[in-house]
This record gives C-alpha cells, sequence and structure tokens, in this order.
C-alpha cells in the first residue's frame, strides 16, 4: 500500500486526486493540507510512504518543506506536481530532495504512473518539462563520483529493453505513457551516452545487452 500526503493550497485539485483514488487498493490518500508549514507537521504525524506536493503554497514553499522533510525522514519520497516548468523550479525542487516532477496539466494516468515509480524509490519526470535539462541534471549528479562507467537511467535501462525487444519509439511512447519526442530523446541521449553512431548500432546493442539492465 502507498500512503500518501498530499499539499495543494487549491481544495478542487485535492478533491479530483482523492475521488479518483478514493477506491484504489493499492494506493491511499492518508492526509491533505493547504500549505507547506502544515505538510510538514502532518508528515511528521504520520509518516507516509510518499509525499505529493505543489511549489507555491502560503506559510511555506514546497521547496523549504521539501527540505525540511527529507532532512527529518530521508526515506519518505517526494513528488512535485504543479504547474511550474522553468528550470530554476525544477533544479530547486531536485536539490530540495525530490525525484519527482509532474505538472498539473497531465492526465490521471501519468499521475498514477508517477506515483508507483516514486514511492518505489525512482525517478519520474514528467516528459513535458524542459526534458533536455532534466536529463543533463541528472547524468551531473550520477556520476559525481569521476568514474567511467556508463551510467543509464532508469527510463533509460527500460527503454533499452523495449527496443530489445523490437518495440518502435511509437509503442514505447504508447506503453510507458511517455511522448514519443521523448523517447527519441532518450534514443540520442543513450546513442551519446554509450559512444554508438547510429540508431541501428543501438538497437544492436539493445539486442545484445537484453535483459542485462
Amino acid at each position: 500500500m502507498i500512503t500518501i500526503i498530499m499539499a495543494e493550497d487549491h481544495q478542487m485539485l485535492i478533491d479530483g486526486v482523492k475521488s479518483f483514488f478514493e477506491y484504489d487498493e493499492d494506493i491511499n490518500i492518508i492526509g491533505t493540507v493547504n500549505n507547506g508549514e502544515d505538510l510538514v507537521k502532518l508528515v511528521s504525524l504520520k509518516q507516509p510512504k510518499l509525499v505529493i506536493t505543489d511549489i507555491r503554497m502560503p506559510r511555506m514553499d514546497g521547496i523549504e518543506a521539501t527540505k525540511t522533510i527529507k532532512k527529518q525522514f530521508p526515506h519518505i519520497n517526494v513528488l512535485a506536481m504543479t504547474m511550474f516548468d522553468q528550470p530554476d523550479a525544477i533544479k530547486q525542487m531536485l536539490d530540495a530532495g525530490a525525484t519527482g516532477y509532474l505538472l498539473k496539466n497531465s492526465g490521471i494516468k501519468m499521475l498514477s504512473k508517477a506515483i508507483v515509480t516514486v514511492a518505489n524509490g525512482e525517478t519520474f519526470f514528467d516528459p513535458n518539462v524542459a526534458f533536455n535539462f532534466m536529463n543533463n541534471y541528472i547524468d551531473d549528479n550520477v556520476t559525481i563520483g569521476k568514474t567511467n562507467k556508463i551510467v543509464l537511467s532508469n527510463r533509460e535501462k527500460e527503454i533499452l529493453n523495449l527496443i530489445a525487444n523490437g518495440k518502435t519509439s511509437k509503442e514505447i511512447s504508447e506503453i510507458l505513457f511517455i511522448a514519443k519526442t521523448t523517447v527519441d530523446t532518450h534514443r540520442k541521449n543513450m546513442i551519446r551516452k554509450l559512444n554508438l553512431s547510429s540508431g541501428s548500432e543501438l538497437i544492436k546493442y539493445a539486442v545484445d545487452k537484453k535483459y542485462q539492465f
């Protein structure tokens, strides 16, 4: 069971999300608040598995609330759900400790996928945010250890295995609920990371490494 506390200053959005997951057997929203201060207090009291928070809220914004929560409870995962797609906002939430970033205009299926992904300790980013910025930022953090080891993100590994199974970019986008352009961007980034020269080489690499990721 994924227990969730949600912070959002628009009560209508909270009510809509609660209504959708009301009868879900795997997701349970155990508390909601309308500002960052109350979020920190409620998280301390109930200690959910996942926090969903807006960025701009009264009394304490989502960035400061996330910093406080991650300092006190590093095992609690945080998913940002916001209107802001600017690189500065994304970076500040990542620096604060969030491992998921979702735009409010995304569909409920995308929210469901984000919840499961982040609750499992993996990263999730809305395909409609500044994707190249996100990918570069994640790479910078992963390679801080000064190693020459090739590091692929969880999403890249997921796509690589789908490529190995003969899936096209369009089919992969439908399976993962992401835009085809996002899949294409992942392909290009993997070609660069793996020092390959073409898409056909990526397919061969994927087949050779099938199920090793």
